[in-house]
């Protein structure tokens, strides 16, 4: 199963408030003194490995430099077979998944298809590697990967937001966090699609050798040290498809007059139903409450303005629904993760 087949069911499954950009098991970046040998780092890469998180890693902490300019890391990337075949190249790997006995930390990148088998081995040496206590992180669909070997059962985890719903779906020990950039448990990290790997590992790098350090990396990398807002701004919350409900049509009036008063008996007065009745259809049929429906509808007609207008965020505030830009400030930043003016600068047409 591929993340374009997971899309038509995120929205369905996505209706709490997401979250804040990152979550940390109470880990403070900190500062080490220079180890006495390199802190050893496996990549381990796999038939279908997405090269952009299998290169991430390499190039983060290929960069990294520590005190007296000294490479703080030894980065080698491991397979169970000597070479391996991406969507796009077929790659020659020069170590072996023996490396893993005496990695420091493990990284686990992401897969084209969350269907696509995996060797059994390649898992055993991942879960032998989380029992021993080295640290192990996964970028995108790398976290399907980590939780197959249990290492997530009863911890918080997050995956490319596309993932989300089938990751929570298929392993319910997890608790899945759609909306952050990455999630630290200690010793256990995943994170969070494309290029939220280099998140998370810049914020390893900040663990292991300090803000001065990571900063350095993140200037190679022409990337921010910390991102605004977390991957909640990147999802597409799409309109309900039609599907021949009996609330269709009122979900398609609301589409179209969001500016107007919208509260429960004003909805159920156009549904011609009370309004005990309509919650429950809402919630038989749409999976949630009338009044959390219009407030995401509101902010998906924010979103549009914001991103293709030049209009005042009062402005699309009112024409959104919210009447105030306080108002709108307030429910955007807790949907999507990140304020109105900073959404528009990421996201706004030229």
């Amino acid at each position: 199963m591929s993340f374009s087949d997971l899309d038509r069911s995120y929205e369905e499954w996505q209706s709490p408030p997401v979250a804040r950009k990152t979550s940390v098991a109470g880990i403070t970046p900190r500062r080490s003194a220079p180890a006495a040998r390199p802190h050893r780092v496996a990549v381990v890469a796999f038939d279908g490995v997405v090269l952009g998180d299998l290169a991430t890693p390499c190039e983060v902490f290929g960069r990294a430099r520590g005190a007296g300019a000294h490479s703080p890391y030894e980065v080698r990337v491991c397979s169970v077979a000597p070479r391996v075949a991406s969507e796009h190249v077929s790659l020659a790997v020069p170590w072996r998944l023996s490396e893993l006995r005496r990695a420091d930390t493990v990284i686990v990148p992401g897969i084209d298809d969350i269907d696509r088998p995996v060797p059994d081995a390649l898992l055993r040496a991942i879960r032998r590697a989380v029992d021993r206590g080295a640290r192990v992180a996964s970028i995108c669909s790398g976290a399907f990967l980590l939780a197959a070997t249990g290492a997530l059962d009863g911890l918080r985890a997050t995956t490319h937001w596309l993932g989300a719903a089938e990751l929570a779906r298929r392993h319910p020990a997890i608790a899945v966090d759609p909306g952050v950039l990455y999630v630290d448990n200690g010793r256990v990290l995943t994170s969070a699609g494309a290029a939220a790997g280099l998140d998370l590992c810049l914020y390893l790098v900040r663990r292991d050798l300090g803000a001065q350090a990571a900063a350095a990396v993140a200037r190679a990398a022409v990337m921010p040290l910390e991102r605004a807002g977390g991957q909640s701004q990147f999802i597409v919350h799409e309109p309900p498809a039609a599907d021949g409900t009996s609330v269709e049509p009122l979900l398609a009036w609301l589409e179209q007059n969001l500016a107007r008063e919208l509260s429960l008996p004003a909805i159920a007065r156009r549904a011609a139903m009370s309004t005990r009745t309509l919650s429950r259809r809402f919630r038989e049929q749409v999976g949630t409450t009338p009044a959390l429906w219009v407030t995401r509808a509101r902010v998906r007609r924010a979103q549009h303005l914001l991103e293709a207008t030049p209009l005042s965020v009062e402005r699309v505030a009112a024409e959104s629904g919210f009447g105030s830009a306080t108002v709108l400030r307030e429910h955007f930043g807790r949907i999507v993760g990140t304020s109105p003016l900073a959404y528009r600068r990421s996201f706004q047409a030229p």
